[in-house]
C-alpha cells in the first residue's frame, strides 16, 4: 500500500493530535499516564494557588515542574499519534481508490443477460455483476465467468496487473480493483460497509486494534507497579513532616515534590510508549504488505515455533526447470539438446521454455527460424501426454516415459533398458524425466527438477537458530518430497498432502503446546488455516481462505511468512527491551533522588549521594527531566523497533538484560548528573 503523506504532513498531524489526546476520556486509558496528567493537572493548579498566597515552594520551581509533567504527557501523545498518522496516512490513499460507481447487474448470471445499473453500495451478496476492461470492480466477489487482467494497485502498489479467472483459486476479486482488459462475470459475496477495503482502512487505521493478551498482562504489571508508588507517595508527606518533627532538623517534603517524585518513580517510561509499540508493530506488517485481523495475530507470530510452507512458489520457483540432458549410448548430448530444443520451440510452458534455454547456455544452439521448412507442432495433450514437431521428414516427440515408449514401440523402435535406468534415477532424486525420440529412436532424458530458491536454505537455518521448526506440505510423492526437503534444507516434510492431513498435523503440534503457523490461498488450505495459530492468505487466494487467516498478504507471496514471523518477533523483542529500561531507570532514579531530598532530615543518607547532586531541588528537576526527555529520545526506536536478530532466547534474554537492563541503571545516573551540573552552572538552582 503505498503512501502519499510525507513524515513533515505525518508530524505535522502527530502534534495536533497530541493535543486533541489530552482529553480525559483518552488519557484513562493509559492508567500510567494517567497518573502523569493528573499530576500535571494538580501542580498547574498549585502554581495558580501562589497567587493566592499559598504556596507549596518558589513560583517558578512550581511552574518549571509543571510544565516538564505536562511536556511528559504531550510526548506520550506524539509517540502514539505518530504511529497511528501512518495508518491514516495508508488509509486515506485506500479510500481515495474507493469510490462508489455505477454497477452491471445481471439478471441471469451470464455475460449477454439484460442488465441494470445501480450504484455499489446498493448491491448485495448474491448478486451477479459484468464488469468490462476499464471499469472498477464494484465490490468484493467470486468470478463465475470468464478470464482478465486486474489492476490491483490500488491496494497491494504493485502496478503489474494480475489474472482473475473462475474456477481454482485466483478468483476472488476486490472491490475498488481495476479490469484491464477483457470481462469478468463476478458474484458478489460482501455487503456496502463491510468489503475487504473497509476492513482494510478499518485496520490500518487502528480503528480495531484491541490490546493483546502479552500487552494486557504487561499493562496490568505497569498498573501495580504505579499503585505501589501511589502508596509509597501517599505516605512520603505524613513521614517526612513526622521525621522533620522528631530529628528537629530539615523540612517536609513538598507536595510538588512528591508528585514530581512519583512521575519519576513509575514506569513511565514504557507506560508512555506502549501503544505506540503496538501501532508501530501493525504499521511495520503494513508496510510490509500484509493485512493482520488482530494484534493478537501478530503477537503470536512472534512465539510461532512451528512454521508449515507450500513447497510450490515457497521453496521453489514454482516451475520445473530443465537442468541437464542425459543421452543414451551412442548420442551426444548435443544431439539430444538439439532435439529437445527442437520439439520445445512451439512449447510455451516454463518447462519448454528452460529446455530452450538449457540447450542455449550448454551448447550455443539458438532458436530457430522455421516458418519456411513447413514445420508442423505437434502440441502437448493430456491424452497423448507427449509434444514435439515433424520437420524435413523427421518426427521428433518429447514426452513422459511411458507414452514415448509406447510412441516408439509403435513406430517398430526399442526401449533401451539405458533408458529406463535414467528414467528411473532421476524420479528417485525427486526430478521429472522427459524421454525424446527421433524418428522412433529413443535419444536420451531431459532431467527437469523444482529449483529451490536461492538464500532459502540460509532463511531455514536462521528459523531453526531461534528455535522454529520448518516443515515443507507437498501433493509429490514421498520420494519426490523427501529430494526437495533434504535440498531446501527443512527439518521435516508432508508428502501427498490433503485437506485432512494438513488439519490433522496443525492440530498434534497444537497438542504438544507449540504455536504454529501456516499460509495458503486454496478454499482445501482454509480448514487448517482456521486452526493455525498464524494464518497467513494469500490476497490472490479464494475468499474462504482470506475469512479463515487472520492476516492476508496483499503481495500473494508464500515466502512473506517468513517476514511475519520475523516482525512479530521484532514486536516483541522491542517490548521486552523498553520494558526492561524503562524498569531499570526506575530503580537507577530511585537511588539518585531518594539520598537527596532525605538528607535534610536524615544527614546520614548524604554518604549515597555518591553523584554530588547540588540539592534537593535539582536532584527532582534533573530527574523530572530526563524522565520527559528519555521518552523523547526512545520514540524512533518504539515507532522503527529493536533490530532483529536471529538468536535464541536466552541469548536474546541475556542481550537485553545487558544492553537495556544495565543501560537502563546507568544512563540515569549519568544524564541526572549533567542536567543538575548544567543546572547548577547557569544558576538555575
Amino acid at each position: 500500500m503505498k503512501q502519499t503523506h510525507s513524515k513533515k504532513d505525518i508530524y505535522l498531524d502527530a502534534v495536533g493530535q497530541s493535543f486533541r489526546k489530552l482529553s480525559p476520556r483518552i488519557q484513562i486509558k493509559n492508567p500510567v499516564m494517567l497518573v502523569v496528567y493528573i499530576g500535571a493537572i494538580f501542580i498547574t493548579a498549585l502554581y495558580f494557588l501562589t497567587f493566592a498566597g499559598i504556596k507549596d515552594g518558589e513560583g517558578w520551581y512550581v511552574l518549571t515542574i509543571a510544565f516538564i509533567l505536562w511536556f511528559t504527557v504531550l510526548f506520550a501523545n506524539f509517540a502514539e499519534a505518530i504511529a497511528e498518522g501512518r495508518g491514516r496516512a495508508q488509509a486515506d490513499t485506500l479510500r481515495r481508490s474507493r469510490r462508489d460507481c455505477k454497477a452491471k447487474k445481471l439478471k441471469e448470471p451470464r455475460p449477454d443477460a439484460d442488465y441494470t445499473e445501480v450504484l455499489s453500495n446498493e448491491l448485495k451478496p448474491g448478486d451477479v455483476v459484468l464488469v468490462s476492461a476499464g471499469e472498477q470492480v464494484p465490490m468484493d466477489g467470486e468470478v463465475i465467468e470468464g478470464v482478465a487482467s486486474v489492476d490491483e494497485s490500488a491496494i497491494t502498489g504493485e502496478s503489474a496487473p494480475v489474472i482473475r479467472e473462475s474456477g481454482g483459486d485466483r478468483s476472488a476479486v476486490t472491490g475498488g480493483t481495476t479490469v484491464v482488459s477483457d470481462w469478468l462475470v463476478v458474484k458478489v459475496t460482501a455487503q456496502a460497509g463491510n468489503s475487504f477495503l473497509d476492513k482494510m482502512i478499518a485496520m490500518v487505521e487502528g480503528a480495531s486494534r484491541k490490546k493483546t493478551p502479552n500487552e494486557i498482562a504487561l499493562q496490568i504489571l505497569l498498573v501495580t507497579l504505579t499503585i505501589i508508588f501511589l502508596a509509597v507517595a501517599a505516605t512520603l508527606l505524613p513521614f517526612s513532616e513526622f521525621s522533620s518533627e522528631q530529628a528537629g532538623a530539615g523540612s517536609a517534603v513538598s507536595l510538588t515534590n512528591i508528585v514530581a517524585l512519583l512521575v519519576c518513580l513509575a514506569p513511565t517510561t514504557i507506560g508512555a510508549l506502549l501503544s505506540s509499540i503496538g501501532i508501530a508493530g501493525m504499521s511495520r506488517l503494513n508496510q510490509a504488505n500484509v493485512l493482520a485481523m488482530s494484534g493478537r495475530a501478530i503477537e503470536a507470530a512472534g512465539d510461532v515455533d512451528v512454521l508449515l510452507l507450500d513447497k510450490t512458489g515457497t521453496i521453489t520457483l514454482g516451475n520445473r526447470q530443465a537442468s541437464e540432458f542425459l543421452p543414451v549410448s551412442g548420442v551426444t548430448e548435443r544431439d539430444l539438446a538439439d532435439a529437445a530444443q527442437l520439439s520445445s520451440l512451439a512449447d510455451e510452458t516454463a518447462e519448454g521454455r528452460s529446455i530452450v534455454v538449457l540447450a542455449k547456455e550448454r551448447f550455443g544452439i539458438r532458436g530457430r527460424d522455421l516458418s519456411d521448412k513447413h514445420a508442423k507442432f505437434i502440441e502437448f495433450s493430456a491424452k497423448t501426454r507427449m509434444s514435439g514437431v515433424d520437420l524435413d521428414g523427421e518426427e521428433i516427440r518429447k514426452g513422459a516415459a511411458d507414452a514415448v515408449k509406447a510412441y516408439v514401440e509403435q513406430k517398430g523402435g526399442e526401449y533401451p533398458q539405458e533408458c529406463q535406468t535414467m528414467v528411473e534415477q532421476v524420479a528417485n532424486a525427486g526430478g521429472t524425466p522427459l524421454v525424446v525420440a527421433r524418428n522412433g529412436k529413443v535419444l536420451g532424458v531431459v532431467y527437469l527438477k523444482d529449483i529451490v530458491k536461492n538464500g532459502v536454505k540460509e532463511k531455514f537455518e536462521d528459523l531453526r537458530k531461534i528455535g522454529i521448526k520448518t516443515i515443507m506440505i507437498t501433493g509429490d510423492n514421498p520420494m519426490t518430497a523427501a529430494a526437495i526437503a533434504a535440498e531446501a534444507g527443512v527439518d521435516d516434510f508432508m508428502a501427498e498432502a490433503t485437506p485432512e492431513t494438513k488439519l490433522e498435523l496443525i492440530r498434534q503440534y497444537q497438542k504438544e503446546g507449540h504455536l504454529v503457523a501456516m499460509t495458503g490461498d486454496g478454499t482445501n488450505d482454509a480448514p487448517a488455516l482456521a486452526q493455525a495459530d498464524v494464518a497467513v492468505a494469500m490476497n490472490s487466494g479464494t475468499q474462504a481462505a482470506k475469512e479463515a487467516g487472520n492476516m492476508v498478504d496483499l503481495d500473494s507471496s508464500p515466502t512473506k511468512l517468513i517476514e511475519v514471523v520475523r516482525i512479530g518477533k521484532q514486536l516483541l523483542m522491542t517490548r521486552g527491551a523498553l520494558t526492561t529500561f524503562s524498569i531499570a531507570n526506575d530503580v537507577a532514579k530511585y537511588f539518585a533522588i531518594i539520598p537527596v531530598l532525605f538528607a535534610g532530615i536524615f544527614p546520614q543518607l548524604a554518604a549515597l549521594n555518591f553523584m554530588h547532586l547540588t540539592s534537593a531541588t535539582s536532584a527532582i528537576l534533573s530527574a523530572i527531566i530526563y524522565n520527559a526527555l528519555i521518552i523523547v529520545a526512545l520514540i524512533p526506536l518504539s515507532l522503527k523497533g529493536v533490530k532483529y536478530r536471529e538468536v535464541s532466547a536466552g541469548k536474546m534474554l541475556k542481550r537485553n538484560v545487558l544492553i537495556y537492563g544495565l543501560g537502563g541503571i546507568v544512563a540515569p545516573f549519568i544524564a541526572i548528573k549533567l542536567i543538575d551540573m548544567i543546572l547548577t552552572f547557569f544558576g538555575i538552582v
